[in-house]
């Protein structure tokens, strides 16, 4: 999967899908609950960073796959909606 530009971007979808999953389900419950706010700092932070990988690999589908600018569009909005990404691979991905 990882030596084509729409398997890194299904495995970094995902990642960025499970890690909201993490920041909302136990990070969050942490900082508020337990008064660790440091879990929120962790997960939020590998959050982030698989959020720009993941806008970086649809960027790079798109000039190596010639994706429409609509599908494109969808991708990123995905990325903004919780489980999104789950729901952008299984329609759009899946059959790549």
């Amino acid at each position: 999967m990882l030596n084509s530009p729409i398997g890194r971007l299904r495995i970094i979808g995902n990642l960025e899908g499970l890690s909201f999953i993490v920041l909302l389900v136990i990070a969050m419950p942490l900082k508020y609950l337990a008064d660790m706010p440091m879990a929120v700092s962790i997960v939020g932070a590998l959050h982030g960073l698989l959020f720009v990988l993941y806008i970086a690999a649809i960027l790079h589908v798109w000039l190596v796959k010639k994706w429409p600018v609509f599908r494109v569009i969808l991708a990123m909005a995905a990325s903004v909606i919780p489980f999104g990404p789950f729901f952008f691979d299984a329609k759009f991905l899946k059959s790549y």
